[in-house]
Order: structure tokens, then C-alpha cells, then sequence
């Protein structure tokens, strides 16, 4: 069950918010530092994020999922935000050349069903930047967090679930080193921690970031591999007769 968008705004109301927030925009900001011209969505609760974009990006638009709630966003203007469910996203083919994917991918009942979804609305080369919780980090065990909900990933499990995807990752990055408590001094020191498990702890952040790039075409390894089928389970006589199947039980292995 997600996480609803009143417990985020809360999080990111909070000093230890406010704090995760600016290690992450430094993070998206060194990855992705300008969007000049192109069609940028946000999807899960990516407001938090998107603001530097809209000063030279063609269009930003955040959505949120159906089952999280909505927010307005901006505070002034037309509204830029939508509400979708996560295998059905209301936009045409290859509208998108950026996505940013942040507090979505942990709760989604179906990863790679939004994934797909994902794909489908990119536009060819278009790139897509995933955040979320690291399997190894403090904060995917963090409950007061929205990072520790959900499903953490590893990286191999997140550049296998983007693979399978027809994604290719192109670059990992970590946020987060910082512990999730939400402390005056924790908060305060929160830049230098980050500087120092760079240095120090890079695999220990808690969260994980990957950039991928859309593929357009398809894994023909996954199509070479052989599939063994194996039969079922000879069954005695007395009982294939108690079932009404006289014939012989297949017992052979089949590899395609």
C-alpha cells in the first residue's frame, strides 16, 4: 500500500526532509544539470525536484499515482500535475524525453509493469533517472521515512529489473549518508556526512539513483537461451487407474 501524498508533504515539511531533499537535488542536478528544449515528467512525488527544470525545459509535468493522492503543483499558475494509475499512464507513445522516477518504483504493485509503461512514453534515446531506497542503506529501515516503505533494490537487482525492461543502465549514483534521524545535529551536518561517505562508504548510501537509457530494440541473448521443460511426475499405476488414465505417465525431459 503507498505511502499518501499528506505523509510526504509532512516528510519533506520536516527538518530530516528538507535535509534528504537537498542531498538529492545535488545528486539529480550533477546527473541531469540542464533540460534546455526537452519534455520532462516527473512520476511518483517528484515535485520536490522538478522546479529547476522549469525555467528552460519545452514542458515539465508531475504525476502522481492514483493511489497516492495528488498535489497542486505549482503554487501559482496552471496546474502541472496529473493523477494516473501506474500500469496505465495517460500519455501518448514517445512524448517524453526525460522521466524522473522517485517514491514510485519501492510501493508499485507491478515494477516492471510501470517500467513498461515507462518506455512506452519516452521518446527513442529518451533517458530515465530512477531513485530509490538502497537494500544496504540505513534508510529503507527507516518507517518514519518514505524511503522505508516498499521494496529496497540493490543495484543488480535494479539494473536487471531496467534490462528486463528494455532499458540499458548508463550510470549509478548513491544519496543519503546521512543517518534517518530527524536531529537537529543529524540534519545540520547532513552536507558533510554526505562528502564523507562518498569518500569513505559509497555502497552504504541509502539511496540508490540510476540512469538508463531507452532501448529500441530487444534482448536477443534471453531469446538463445535453452528452456528445459520437464514432465510431470510418473504417478503409480493403481492411481492413474483411480483417475480414469490408463496411459503411460510421460517421464522424458524436453530441451528446446
Amino acid at each position: 500500500m503507498r505511502l499518501d501524498v499528506l505523509a510526504l508533504q509532512r516528510f519533506y515539511s520536516s527538518r530530516l526532509g528538507d535535509a534528504a531533499r537537498r542531498m538529492i537535488e545535488r545528486r539529480v542536478g550533477a546527473i541531469w544539470p540542464a533540460a534546455a528544449g526537452l519534455d520532462v515528467l516527473g512520476l511518483g512525488y517528484a515535485i520536490p525536484y522538478l522546479g529547476p527544470y522549469r525555467e528552460n525545459a519545452r514542458r515539465v509535468v508531475a504525476l502522481m499515482p492514483a493511489a497516492q493522492g495528488v498535489e497542486r503543483w505549482p503554487a501559482a499558475g496552471p496546474n502541472l500535475t496529473a493523477l494516473g494509475e501506474d500500469a496505465r499512464l495517460p500519455f501518448l507513445d514517445s512524448v517524453f524525453d526525460r522521466v524522473l522516477l522517485i517514491h514510485a518504483l519501492e510501493e508499485a504493485e507491478a515494477p516492471a509493469a510501470l517500467l513498461r509503461e515507462i518506455w512506452r512514453i519516452m521518446a527513442p534515446e529518451g533517458r530515465l533517472l530512477i531513485v530509490a531506497a538502497n537494500r544496504a542503506g540505513l534508510w529503507a529501515r527507516a518507517d518514519a521515512t518514505p524511503f522505508g516503505h516498499g521494496r529496497p533494490f540493490s543495484r543488480h537487482q535494479l539494473a536487471a529489473l531496467l534490462s528486463d525492461c528494455l532499458f540499458e543502465p548508463m550510470a549509478t549514483a548513491r544519496a543519503l549518508y546521512a543517518p534517518p534521524l530527524d536531529w537537529p545535529v543529524v540534519t545540520a551536518l547532513a552536507d558533510g556526512a554526505e562528502r564523507a561517505g562518498e569518500l569513505l562508504a559509497p555502497a552504504f548510501g541509502g539511496l540508490i539513483m540510476m540512469e538508463a537509457i531507452k532501448r529500441l530494440y530487444a534482448d536477443l541473448g534471453a531469446a538463445k537461451r535453452k528452456v528445459l521443460l520437464a514432465s510431470a511426475p510418473a504417478r503409480p499405476r493403481s492411481a492413474s487407474r483411480e483417475n480414469g488414465c490408463d496411459g503411460p505417465a510421460l517421464s522424458r525431459q524436453t530441451t528446446l
